[in-house]
């Protein structure tokens, strides 16, 4: 990778994966782009605002800088994804059809993320395997298992070089909690910190797989700088953390606050779409592809996160 192109670049992962990339690569090689823009982006580094529905608009900024690689992240997230059925398939369907269509033209690396949410009730639930039936019942793991298959196409048919993973949810301090169902892993912390109590929309012994967002980032990076000839999948490349259920983060918090008190209060939505996701998938053709490893569990993550809350919610 040597210049890089981020969509949704204000989002949950975007808003972290453009400054990790700078870092490595150089602040003026790394192009955030965004539907908006917020006071203060650019002076981090180049910033243009484009719509990924807007192939022009993908072109243009495309030919501007001179980019090489695309991280794809542009998205609605699968809660609210159930409520805007047709802007869901618009936004994560046609923009990555046009981010896969300027790959080509331009012979692109591209990066786009899929889901556990690409499983559905019928997929195995206990240690998901890399290859398994896939047959989604929300609309935003209708987008992620096209997705897939289309990344699939454009490398078989095309020779683009597409690479993507299933990330499980993605607990961070940095962006706000974004319509997704694991949210909830995130604001349990905020919670914690601010109130010391937390009421969980999703129920008790709803296990679903985690990652650190920092291990999620590496992984990204690790992935598309990859041997390309050592990648089988190529695409869709199931990875996490750690499997966890409510109650599991509310004793982990427990440990370092012990008065910390959990509740219930069931969003019916958002846990018919947790009761269709596996407990657990398995990683092994990333850790065997790639050399895929997460670092922290969540113990470690817990402290990270309410350490790093405190001083957010401090300032």
């Amino acid at each position: 990778m040597k210049k890089i192109l981020v969509t949704g670049a204000l989002g949950q992962i975007g808003s972290e994966l453009t400054g990790k990339l700078r870092g490595i690569y150089g602040a003026d090689q790394v192009i955030g782009t965004d539907i908006r823009k917020i006071d203060g982006i650019e002076e981090q580094g180049p910033f243009e605002v484009m719509d990924v529905t807007d192939i022009e608009q993908v072109l243009h900024v495309v030919k501007k800088h001179e980019v090489d690689t695309v991280m794809h992240l542009a998205a609605l997230l699968s809660a609210k994804a159930e409520a805007f059925p047709k802007v869901a398939w618009d936004i994560n369907m046609g923009g990555l059809l046009n981010t896969l269509e300027v790959a080509k033209e331009f012979h692109l690396q591209i990066f786009t993320p899929s889901s556990i949410g690409a499983f559905g009730p019928t997929t195995p639930r206990d240690n998901t395997p890399q290859n398994t039936l896939q047959r989604p019942t929300t609309m935003y793991g209708i987008n992620k298992v096209a997705g897939e298959l289309l990344c699939d196409y454009y490398y078989q048919r095309y020779g683009v070089d597409t690479r993507g993973v299933r990330f499980p949810g993605l607990i961070s301090y940095v962006a706000p909690p974004g319509g997704g169902t694991t949210d909830y892993a995130v604001e349990i912390y905020y919670e914690a910190v601010k109130h010391n109590a937390y009421e969980s929309y999703i129920a008790a012994d709803t296990y679903m797989d985690m990652m650190y967002m920092p291990d999620a980032l590496n992984a990204i990076v690790h992935l598309m700088e990859a041997n390309p000839e050592k990648l089988i999948h190529r695409n869709a490349f199931n990875i996490s953390a750690m499997s966890a259920q409510p109650e599991d983060f509310a004793k982990s918090i427990q440990k370092q606050l012990p008065d910390f008190k959990l509740s219930y209060k069931v969003d019916p939505v958002r846990q018919q779409i947790a009761d269709s996701w596996p407990n657990s998938i398995s990683s092994q053709a990333a850790m065997e592809e790639w050399g895929f490893k997460a670092e922290y569990d969540l113990d470690r993550m817990t402290v990270d996160m309410l350490d790093k809350i405190r001083k957010k919610v401090a300032v």
